[in-house]
């Protein structure tokens, strides 16, 4: 069954109940949650995703609930748990489905480390990949929405996951995540795409999300090949310019952006320096959506 086959209120009562279990790449989590909002952002964004009945395993069992006592009517909050373990700070009551997201994430790169797993956005095409691996504020999650809507599957715009055992990468294929300008510009560059409406004041913003395209989702169990490696980094009327790095420096950034490259020890290293032996690498800077994206389709040529 899809999210799409729920209805809003299905899905509240299963959140409500014993949860609502969603699977996203290699990954199930169990989400429950009684605060305003969570069932709906998940209804319009996971809509193409599977979920399964409450009984059976799941990954991560994580909720969003809201602070009780006085707080909860004069200045409601929400709290994120895992195993009833609460890891984050409150936020603001109308941050709950973004708090989420953030969680969700957190529960991968802090538990996943069967995977090495990197800061940054990963699409496919023709079974190779693409990553995009940035610090926050580089324009990343930008560039990765774009590319979506460019023909692109997406894979993931945040977590680049490897499995070291094939190098093969597994897709996550959740909302894309767009903050302050980027939800304008997303919204002009792909207006049929679906961005939710957007939450102001977070501790990054204003945040939104795009919904992932069909496709992306669909196909969500196939793993591809690391090809390309491209760091990227916005700069507003910036000229284009896409130039190759080296191996040496590759390797190197691509560890600075590594959640668990210590963690991992020499199984980390093997695995990076393999990757970084198969893939083409490059540095792109731009202040042009349609002129990086021209560039990147005319020099990332499918492999012969």
């Amino acid at each position: 069954m899809k999210i799409r086959d729920l209805s809003i209120e299905g899905i509240d009562a299963r959140l409500r109940a014993d949860g609502l279990r969603i699977e996203t790449g290699p990954f199930i989590f169990n989400i429950a949650s009684r605060a305003r909002g969570v069932a709906e952002a998940l209804h319009a964004l996971y809509s193409d995703f599977r979920t399964y009945p409450a009984e059976g395993f799941s990954d991560f069992h994580v909720s969003v609930r809201l602070a009780g006592g006085l707080r909860r009517l004069l200045r409601p909050q929400s709290i994120f748990q895992l195993d009833g373990i609460t890891p984050f700070k409150p936020l603001p009551g109308e941050q709950a489905f973004a708090m989420l997201e953030w969680g969700m994430n957190w529960c991968i790169y802090t538990h996943a480390h069967q995977y090495l797993i990197i800061h940054g956005a990963a699409l496919e095409r023709n079974g190779e990949a693409l990553v995009l691996p940035a610090p926050s504020g580089s324009g990343k999650s930008t560039l990765c929405a774009a590319l979506m809507n460019r023909g692109w599957r997406l894979m993931s715009d945040e977590l680049i996951l490897i499995d070291p055992k094939d190098l093969k990468l597994r897709a996550l294929s959740r909302p894309v995540s767009l903050k302050n300008r980027s939800i304008d510009v997303l919204r002009d560059f792909a207006p049929d795409a679906y961005i939710s409406t957007p939450i102001r004041n977070t501790s990054k913003g204003t945040v939104a999300h795009m919904r992932p395209s069909r496709d992306s989702t669909e196909r969500i169990g196939e793993h591809a090949s690391l090809r390309w490696v491209v760091f990227p980094r916005f700069e507003e009327k910036a000229p284009l310019r896409l130039n190759a790095i080296g191996k040496a420096e590759m390797f190197m950034a691509l560890a600075d952006n590594a959640f668990n490259y210590t963690v991992m020890g020499e199984l980390g290293f093997s695995a990076l320096a393999s990757l970084v032996d198969q893939a083409s690498g490059f540095r792109a800077d731009y202040g042009s959506l349609e002129a990086v994206i021209t560039a990147l389709n005319d020099t990332l040529e499918p492999a012969p």
